[in-house]
């Protein structure tokens, strides 16, 4: 293209180069002399003019947001787009199944920055069968390394924390790929959270701060305020397939603590809700604290610790039951229900003992009292018919006892 501009005429050097620099790939303005003087790619023939027409007519194809490129930088709009989708596709409202789509799109993402970075490095991604020929697929196009082999290469430019979070995300992808799985949104958030970060962080590092994320995806806003309530609602949600339970368990059982802690595998954050102190702060909706800093160990004193839960003695569990039309339930009914469910077990998170591990006298949490009540409604034949809820239940009957004896006469 270069000596079919410089057979056309009308372009200094300085133009010509214009047309093939840009931010990912710098051209030296000598590039354009040698190819003109002849000093190099003698061996290279000229364009034809239709074809420098063609290339003229559909310059500049770039992505105006970036300048990147829509044919040399192929595969980093790739990377970008495909994880703006899976963002966007995490944050939709009414989708049901958004950490499995987010995970599948996250990992054609990464997949497509590899392969830019390694290609920008000279790396051959390519499978190959016998050197020098590469591997194809029936039908003839070359296989390319998937995202695994990306990561485990020694030339992966990768921390071991972020490759670990990348492990981790390939996991889940393998276990929940072709299979039905229960919602898993709420348990691996804090991994696909540093997938999204690590990502950008990335981008940005080994191809420059201009295409960073940030603009094309600002702060989300929400409804929800998180209330002890709505908690417990959380912790009752129905469990994690076992296959997918199996998988994170033997990940992490792999992982050291201080890589199980690392932002880079797994991001948390506590939100609070903060007044300010001056008015032009007034309008700032988040604000990010440095670990180790003094608002980091004010937050830390607020209220991010559990509230004291309701406990229940099991006299008191028979008690409301009766209240509740179930009269003939007792504490012996009470402890064939517990032992037959290994309710006691902690790990179920129904109640605690009061004494200490093992020890001394149990007490049940509000949700033991819900499965009991469950029980209860299902053998209501055999405790008893519970009282209609159309109205207030009536009123205790009173009986008033024996008049109160009179004061002793006072002394003289």
């Amino acid at each position: 293209m270069v000596k079919a501009l410089l057979d056309r005429g009308g372009r200094t050097d300085q133009d010509i180069l214009a047309y093939f620099t840009r931010p990912t790939r710098s051209v030296n303005h000598r590039a354009i002399i040698e190819i003109r003087t002849g000093t190099k790619h003698t061996a290279v023939p000229a364009a034809s003019q239709d074809d420098l027409s063609a290339f003229l007519a559909s310059w500049p194809e770039i992505d105006h947001t970036t300048g990147l490129s829509l044919r040399g930088d192929e595969l980093l709009i790739k990377a970008r787009e495909a994880m703006i989708a899976a963002v966007h596709t995490f944050n939709g409202a009414g989708l049901h199944f958004r950490a499995e789509l987010f995970i599948v799109t996250a990992v054609i993402a990464w997949t497509y920055l590899h392969h830019a970075f390694y290609k920008r490095e000279g790396v051959d991604y390519r499978y190959r069968q016998s050197d020098p020929e590469a591997d194809k697929t029936e039908r003839g196009a070359e296989r390319y390394w998937e995202l695994g082999k990306c990561v485990r290469s020694n030339r992966c430019p990768l921390d071991k924390a972020v490759k670990s979070n990348l492990e981790f995300v390939l996991g889940l992808r393998h276990e929940i790929e072709h299979r039905s799985t229960n919602r898993i949104d709420d348990a691996v958030s804090a991994q696909l959270q540093s997938c999204a970060i690590n990502f950008n962080d990335a981008i940005k590092g080994h191809f420059g701060e201009q295409f960073g994320l940030e603009r094309r995806l600002p702060i989300a806003l929400q409804f929800v305020t998180f209330s002890p309530d709505h908690q417990e609602i959380l912790k009752r949600a129905g469990g994690l397939p076992p296959n997918v339970s199996a998988m994170m368990d033997a990940f992490h059982d792999h992982l050291s603590e201080e890589e199980a802690k690392d932002t880079r595998f797994a991001f948390r954050v506590a939100l609070v809700p903060i007044t300010v102190n001056r008015v032009n702060q007034a309008d700032v909706a988040y604000r990010l604290v440095q670990p180790g800093s003094d608002d980091a160990k004010q937050v830390a004193d607020l209220i991010l610790k559990e509230t004291e839960k309701k406990k229940w003695l099991p006299g008191q569990i028979v008690t409301k039951m009766h209240r509740e039309g179930y009269r003939s339930f007792n504490t012996a009914h009470h402890t064939r229900l517990w032992q037959s469910m290994d309710a006691r077990n902690p790990g179920k998170g129904f109640g605690v003992s009061v004494y200490g591990k093992g020890q001394g006298d149990w007490a049940w949490y509000d949700r033991w009292v819900d499965v009991v009540r469950t029980h209860c409604e299902q053998n209501a034949s055999r405790y008893g018919k519970p009282v209609s809820n159309d109205g207030p239940p009536p009123a205790p009957r009173y009986r008033p006892g024996p008049p109160p004896a009179p004061p002793p006469p006072k002394a003289v």
